[in-house]
């Protein structure tokens, strides 16, 4: 049960007015004779606490002299098996056979050692360790040095000792100094000092080690995570995202393992198994809310469709309940929004673009080389690429003169004529300003039969003041005609007002105001419906004012407000956006919230978007490598790569081809 002044967070509890003789005397009955009732076996396992599952184990050898997980591994078969057998193991003894089939054999299965070791408590190692030599007879940790090596294995050495300082204590001191002590040992070294890594993740506290994180965020302004990627590799990498991962949270820790045992096709059961068996006791009701607030499903849910027959009923019951049926968002979920925007507060990120400005640039020797490139029979698209992606924006308009002025001939008409496809409309995209580009963007989103609305609100909701206005100058110097005027005869309602409002180029860029924020968090809440703030406002003054504080507020002081929402309502403004809204309004403020949290993941997010499944949405991923590239490219691969666990570099290789792949990659500007 939970210690002492903890609230129970498992899903298995005491089964009241237990038995011990009277369950064994029924696994008995349920395993006599032919066949064995399998329904009656589940139900009676899962429905006990593992404690008690000990004692029937006892009473059965005492009644009928024999031993009971024999017996079931006997009567049953497959997945169910594994998992009703490992529900009778004491949770250490259980830790101990998962680690020893692990390291049996040819190969070693490290991601059981990284999940166990990297998220067990102290106690819980100590108990480990003494269910290993009880059980096999072995030392755990020779066995664990003679199986694996390096670095990696150091790290599953120290956390062996289960000697992880508890002290709830923290010196801020201490502090700074680890976070500048982990910033020197990687970011600010040739090489990797790869032992401070080891003695601080694998020593200190864990509310310490929040804190160093923090600090480390602050002074780096980068997470720990995106350092260790860098720095680290193999195995040694794999280890040290999980600590720092449980470090944060291990109920976050494991419903991403478990997501990640069920999503795509096939099911890795010995995860699944492996973590509902070990957290049903201890805080698989927190697993549950972070998955369900993750994941936008819930668990219960997704081992429904991923499981079938004995085993899936068996899972089920361990999992405790569903939690889809209110949909309604958690306190702990809240809660680590709230931690959220302090930290996006708080970080100092450097943006920073894949393409800088060549250092030896000679404006007509590129002139004469893309004239080469296109002379005579054939195009050397090579050569295009490779001069056009490795030189900066300013430096490509300096080339446009130099080829007028060389040739007499206009370098984007030649350009045109030359290439074709996807590398045509990325290479031309790339010899026009960002302005002119965007201003093009939005002018082929709105004219035609229908409006492309993701590209208007990608556009606006992203770009600050200074590239509004040179958008807005380029749309009346290519067009003719005002931005505004167009965005009002082809859209309507409150739409039409937020882009209104974004294309005037007005949001403040001020810092926060706390008293003003408060303010504003009463009238998010109150469109939102999420409270009930006395307020004289009709319906549609509260909405002007609502759009007014998401469209002309500094991206500070909205940060401000979304926490002081957090606080007033217990919710996420991006959770009740998508809640409560609905259609091109809700997908405009859900976009403006996402590049105030953090702009290089929100288009992270949309370059995965457009290469996952089936087909690739080019136009999408042509429009953000070009319009990034210079800006924070470099930030969006980390946030990839923190997102979704493949580089950006890799799913542009798997998911394109030809010269558009080169062009892409040479844009991406490297492999994470």
């Amino acid at each position: 049960m939970a210690p002492k002044g903890k609230v129970y967070r498992g899903s298995v509890k005491e089964f009241p007015g237990f038995d011990a003789s009277q369950d064994a005397e029924a696994l008995y009955n349920a395993m006599k004779g032919f066949g064995s009732d399998k329904e009656a076996i589940l139900d009676l396992i899962t429905s006990r606490n593992n404690k008690q599952r000990v004692e029937i184990c006892q009473a059965y050898k005492s009644q009928y002299g024999k031993d009971l997980i024999a017996d079931l591994k006997y009567e049953l078969t497959g997945k169910f098996e594994r998992l009703i057998v490992s529900l009778m193991r004491p949770p250490p003894y259980s830790d101990a056979k998962e680690i020893k089939d692990a390291i049996a054999g040819v190969g070693t299965d490290e991601k059981c050692l990284i999940e166990i070791l990297a998220s067990r408590t102290n106690q819980e190692i100590h108990d480990l360790v003494a269910a290993y030599k009880d059980a096999y007879e072995r030392d755990l940790e020779a066995d664990i040095v003679g199986d694996t090596s390096g670095h990696f294995k150091k790290m599953l050495v120290v956390l062996l000792q289960g000697a992880r300082e508890e002290d709830d204590v923290v010196s801020e001191d201490l502090v700074e100094q680890d976070a500048k002590d982990l910033l020197e040992a990687g970011e600010l070294k040739w090489g990797t000092d790869e032992a401070q890594f080891i003695y601080i993740l694998g020593r200190r506290s864990k509310q310490h080690l929040r804190l160093v994180f923090d600090e480390y965020l602050k002074i780096s302004g980068k997470p720990i995570e995106r350092s260790i990627r860098g720095e680290l590799s193999g195995d040694f990498e794999k280890l040290m995202l999980a600590v720092v991962k449980c470090i944060r949270s291990t109920a976050e820790y494991f419903a991403e393992r478990l997501y990640k045992a069920m999503k795509g096709l096939g099911t890795r059961d010995n995860t699944l198994i492996r973590i509902m068996v070990s957290r049903s006791e201890i805080d698989m009701l927190d697993i549950r809310e972070v998955f369900r607030t993750k994941y936008e499903k819930s668990l219960y849910n997704m081992i429904k469709e991923d499981t079938s027959g004995e085993y899936k009923k068996a899972l089920l019951k361990l999992c405790g309940g569903d939690d889809d049926a209110a949909g309604e968002f958690f306190p702990e979920a809240a809660q680590v929004a709230y931690r959220m925007w302090e930290l996006s507060a708080v970080a100092k990120v450097e943006l920073r673009g894949t393409v800088q400005p060549a250092g030896s640039f000679y404006d007509d020797g590129d002139a004469q080389v893309l004239r080469k490139a296109m002379k005579g029979l054939g195009t050397d698209e090579g050569a295009i690429i490779e001069v056009l992606t490795q030189r900066s924006n300013a430096q490509r308009q300096q080339i446009l003169k130099a080829y007028k002025a060389h040739y007499g001939r206009d370098l984007m008409a030649d350009l045109k004529s030359e290439l074709s496809g996807s590398l045509a409309k990325l290479i031309l995209g790339l010899m026009l300003t960002p302005a002119q580009y965007d201003a093009k963007q939005l002018k082929k989103a709105v004219e035609g039969a229908g409006t492309d609305e993701s590209v208007l609100i990608e556009i606006m909701a992203t770009r600050n003041n200074q590239e509004i206005k040179a958008i807005n100058e380029a749309y009346q110097e290519a067009y003719n005609k005002q931005l505004e005027d167009d965005l009002s005869s082809d859209t309507s309602g409150h739409f039409k007002r937020i882009l209104v409002s974004l294309a005037l180029g007005n949001r403040d860029e001020g810092p926060e105001n706390v008293t003003q924020a408060h303010e504003d968090a009463k009238v998010v809440a109150e469109t939102l419906k999420l409270a009930d703030v006395s307020s004289n406002d009709s319906s549609d003054s509260l909405e002007t004012r609502f759009l007014s504080i998401l469209c002309t507020r500094s991206y500070p002081h909205l940060r401000r407000v979304f926490q002081e929402f957090i606080k007033l309502t217990n919710h996420d403004v991006e959770h009740a956006i998508r809640k409560r809204m609905s259609g091109d309004v809700r997908d405009a403020f859900l976009a403006i919230v996402r590049s105030v949290k953090n702009k290089p993941a929100f288009f992270a997010d949309k370059l995965y978007k457009s290469m996952k499944g089936a087909g690739t949405d080019e136009r999408t991923l042509t429009r953000i490598m070009i319009s990034r590239s210079e800006i924070d490219l470099l930030n969006i691969r980390g946030e990839f790569i923190d997102l979704f666990d493949k580089s950006l570099h890799h799913m542009i290789e798997k998911d394109t081809s030809g010269d558009y792949c080169k062009a892409l990659l040479a844009l991406c500007g490297g492999e994470d």
